[in-house]
């Protein structure tokens, strides 16, 4: 299996209102990507799957408070960045992308969890989340930078 990947989304709060404002801006989001691979649980994952149930479905939403998103990150902070697109239509270029090098693990059980959110609202046709993905893009003369 492939690895997978966990996105933690910023968007520029200081200079724009919403994401939906900073999401076709070219200095509007970055993205921290931490591969994941399919192995030992996760603990540090919990929290996150525990409030998979409250917001399965389409604009769902759910309190979570009280969270580091810190604690998703590997133990090492070596990583990769480059300025990109967003994974999924529109495809704006507006994305610092910061790829961590360590890749953390994730038991398939708990990758099951993720796959059970649906892309569909409440009352509609089950659509599962299966393949939120695009095959590599070619780097169209983009510089990929390391911090080691």
């Amino acid at each position: 299996m492939m690895a997978q990947m966990l996105h933690i989304v910023h968007w520029n709060s200081a200079k724009y209102s919403s994401v939906a404002d900073a999401i076709s801006k070219p200095d509007g989001i970055a993205i921290i990507g931490v591969l994941m691979k399919v192995g030992q649980a996760n603990s540090k994952l919990q929290k996150v799957l525990d409030a998979i149930s409250e917001v399965k479905t389409k604009d769902k939403k759910a309190p979570f408070k009280n969270f580091d998103p810190s604690t998703l990150l590997p133990s090492s902070l070596d990583y990769y960045t480059y300025f990109g697109s967003l994974t999924h239509p529109p495809l704006h270029e507006s994305v610092t992308w910061i790829i961590c090098k360590e890749i953390i693990s994730i038991s398939k059980e708990q990758l099951a969890q993720f796959r059970s959110l649906l892309s569909s609202a409440e009352g509609e046709k089950a659509v599962p989340v299966l393949h939120n993905n695009r095959p590599p893009q070619p780097l169209k003369g983009r510089v990929v930078k390391a911090s080691f």
